[in-house]
């Protein structure tokens, strides 16, 4: 009976290291030299998405953000429409949550919410530029808004 319980206790804790072992850890996106000296720009870039059929509009103004869009993020039609809209709406979502939460999450960080539908088709542009920003913006400040690591 004793050689029972040994085998179960130790049987138990071997189990329980071996989840411990592969619980997955958070990873630090690395950032390259060229992002590094984008981020680092203090001059305000102002970045407008608007789609003139929906007549929706989101004003960015964020240093760095234009050059990065330019210069590092995928070229547009990289990603299908779908693809930004279902990404856009986790996104916002957490962001959203953010907002609300003042007291966990640097409210310099999260100022505003976004008002975004996933009813409303806002537009391949507008949803490719939101997308880019939501990139930038957890490379930058070292965020995670979703499941999926920021990567370009």
């Amino acid at each position: 009976m004793k050689k029972f319980k040994l085998t179960y206790f130790l049987g138990i804790i071997a189990i329980a290291l071996f989840i411990g072992s592969c619980s997955s850890t958070k990873k630090r996106v690395e950032i390259s030299d060229e992002e590094k000296t984008v981020f680092n720009q203090s001059k305000t870039d102002t970045v407008e998405i608007a789609d003139p059929e929906s007549n929706y509009e989101i004003i960015i103004i964020e240093p760095g953000f234009n050059t990065w869009l330019l210069s590092v993020a995928r070229p547009e039609g990289y990603y299908s429409q779908s693809f930004l809209e279902n990404r856009n709406q986790l996104y916002v979502i957490e962001w959203n949550n953010r907002v609300m939460n003042p007291i966990r999450y640097n409210p310099r960080l999260y100022e505003l919410q976004i008002n975004y539908e996933s009813n409303i088709d806002y537009g391949y542009e507008v949803n490719y530029k939101l997308y880019n920003y939501f990139i930038y913006f957890q490379r930058k400040y070292n965020q995670r808004l979703g499941p999926f690591i920021p990567r370009i």
